[in-house]
């Protein structure tokens, strides 16, 4: 059965993305809903008390009345449900229970939750889930096609028209579990851009919801008077005009989504490495490296250099992983019309 067509068939259909909430986790999940073609609903859930601290290994507040009327978990029930983050998994186990064969569950990322919560799961390669119902790609699912970049290239926002060329797209972290952001690796990042600022580019720079404010301080200070395009998080994200007009970037180690992003634009893509790090990330980085799409910063810019690669934009793989293992399903339990289907596709 081709991709395009498994991916066709899917659209229009009725989905739902279970949300904790957490933006990069609602990327990631918003990234296959678009991909799948959904008409999507997003439940978010807020979870106190024991149900915050035991998920995923607790079950649903009963304060939910999930299945009962009135509730947003209630029928009809949607074809896809879409989960990012453990806080979820209570709710896409409990809705896979109730809506049987009628939803497709799907849950992304490595919960620590057992095999049977969901009926597929995603997984970046770097981390080592695996088994029968378990997909893998290099980099995160997200919203940002190549129609998408497409459609945002045809216009450049006054800020960003007003920089010098060659635009570089600076996204900022945080510290996590495995980074720190001692003194030394900000001072190394501010020395950074002044010296492609000498060169004479301009500096779209953005925080993320993760970086703290001293850091976002600092980078502020380090860049001041430098010709930049400073998000301060007032007025509509300028992030995916930073993706689509950037000439490279620099990206932090820390985030997943952060560095994998920009790889979807085929632009040069420069890793800066706070202090620290994991060998979950060094897999992670080695992937992208091998692929071409990323270099390390240098901690100063003699150059800019230039290269290309192939985009790497794994949101329309998942969607055709998932289309395959639905269509799948759909012939082995005998559901209405799906051996048609089946048989359209291979004409």
């Amino acid at each position: 059965m081709s991709q395009n067509f498994q991916i066709q068939h899917l659209n229009g259909r009725r989905g739902w993305i279970i949300s904790d909430g957490k933006a990069g986790n609602d990327v990631q999940a918003r990234g296959v809903a678009d991909a799948l073609g959904l008409d999507v609903e997003v439940k978010s859930v807020f979870p106190r008390g024991i149900w915050y601290a035991f998920s995923p290994w607790i079950g649903v507040s009963p304060h939910v009345r999930f299945g009962e009327p009135g509730s947003q978990f209630a029928p009809p029930w949607p074809d896809f449900a879409i989960s990012v983050g453990r806080l979820t998994i209570p709710f896409v186990r409990r809705l896979k229970r109730h809506a049987g064969h009628a939803t497709y569950t799907i849950v992304l990322q490595d919960p620590k939750t057992t095999v049977g919560a969901a009926d597929l799961f995603w997984v970046p390669e770097h981390d080592k889930r695996r088994g029968p119902n378990v997909i893998t790609t290099l980099t995160s699912p997200h919203s940002y096609t190549p129609r998408r970049l497409a459609v945002l290239r045809r216009h450049m926002p006054e800020a960003i028209a007003r920089l010098p060329s060659p635009r570089i797209a600076v996204s900022l972290g945080g510290p996590n579990g495995d980074y720190t952001y001692p003194k030394a690796s900000l001072e190394m990042l501010a020395c950074a851009l002044r010296s492609l600022s000498a060169l004479g580019a301009g500096l779209m720079i953005t925080p993320s919801r993760r970086t703290p404010p001293e850091i976002t301080a600092y980078v502020r200070a380090a860049t001041e008077g430098l010709p930049r395009f400073f998000w301060d998080g007032e007025g509509e994200n300028p992030y995916g005009h930073f993706l689509a007009h950037a000439d490279a970037f620099i990206v932090p180690a820390d985030s997943v989504n952060m560095s994998g992003e920009p790889c979807a634009t085929g632009k040069p893509v420069y890793v800066f490495t706070p202090q620290g790090g994991s060998t979950k990330f060094d897999r992670f980085h080695a992937g992208l490296r091998a692929l071409g799409a990323t270099r390390p910063m240098p901690a100063v810019f003699e150059r800019l250099e230039t290269w290309t690669y192939a985009p790497v934009s794994s949101a329309d793989e998942i969607a055709a992983e998932i289309a395959r293992h639905w269509s799948r399903r759909r012939l082995r339990i005998g559901t209405p019309h799906a051996h048609a289907d089946a048989a359209h596709a291979h004409r």
